[in-house]
């Protein structure tokens, strides 16, 4: 895929401003009329040169999983419906009114700012025919992922080393920029790789050894931090049951997969086995 044009740099399908409504009834960012995936591991068929990066469901409980260059769409059973070549890095992304949404840097991650080149790359969450592509350089260390809640998207990223807070940029209907929020979270190794609004609260996964989990409140007010790997994905799926992005590796490439998880006092989430 080709880097897009100076032409198309700040264009974006009219069409979604009408992004408002059902879909985003709720405390969760999916409707209640939504079909939701099996609560239990889940692996996508296929194995890939890139890592997981992110993962979500649609309506109709299909589930997308970007692996940096690839985008594949599953059934709830892990078979490939659809899989597409993508520029390196798409990273985690969310489903909206028919449409994925996918966090991209064609730039740097981590770095002082002027180094990345972040966008929002729509697909067509049935085909995965690309629709728009959506400069958000807002994201100055790199966009590397996306959420969205009551109709507004909020992108994360890459973080310098030194900087003690991270940040979460937020996105009207047709992604034009309304804020940057900050979570004084301290700082996380490569800043905050995946997002979800669930259950009133917001989920971020980050890396790290061991990797973390933020949860912060609807106002990126800091609840809790924990030694708990959801840096590849989550998503809630019904009240307190989540879905966590996982990876595994061999010699034919990378495999990814989900498990399911719940919340815990102790641990912010805890995998169910």
């Amino acid at each position: 895929m080709s880097s897009p044009s100076s032409v198309s740099r700040r264009r974006f399908l009219q069409t979604s401003a009408i992004l408002a409504g059902a879909a985003y009834a709720g405390n969760s960012a999916f409707a209640e009329s939504r079909v939701t995936p099996p609560f239990e591991k889940i692996v996508c068929a296929g194995r890939y040169p890139g890592h997981l990066q992110g993962i979500c469901i649609d309506d109709a409980g299909y589930l997308y999983w970007p692996f940096t260059d690839q985008l594949v769409k599953t059934d709830s059973t892990g078979k490939i419906v659809k899989q597409i070549p993508v520029v390196s890095h798409h990273g985690d992304l969310c489903y909206a009114d028919g449409k994925i949404y996918v966090a991209v840097n064609l730039g740097q991650f981590n770095q002082p700012a002027g180094k990345a080149d972040s966008w929002v790359y729509v697909y067509d969450a049935e085909t995965l025919k690309e629709l728009d592509r959506v400069e958000t350089q807002e994201v100055v260390h790199g966009a590397g992922g996306m959420s969205v809640r009551d109709g507004h998207f909020y992108v994360i990223g890459g973080l310098p080393p030194g900087i003690e807070e991270n940040y979460v940029y937020e996105y009207d209907a047709d992604l034009h920029f309304v804020k940057r929020h900050v979570i004084d979270s301290k700082y996380s190794l490569m800043g905050i790789q995946s997002a979800n609004f669930h259950d009133g609260y917001w989920w971020f996964g980050c890396y790290g050894k061991p990797a973390e989990l933020i949860k912060t409140d609807v106002d990126f007010k800091m609840l809790g931090r924990w030694p708990y790997d959801c840096s590849l994905g989550v998503v809630g799926i019904a009240p307190g049951k989540f879905l966590i992005g996982r990876n595994t590796r061999d010699k034919a490439g990378h495999e990814g997969f989900v498990v399911p998880a719940v919340p815990d006092e102790k641990t912010g989430l805890r995998d169910v086995v």
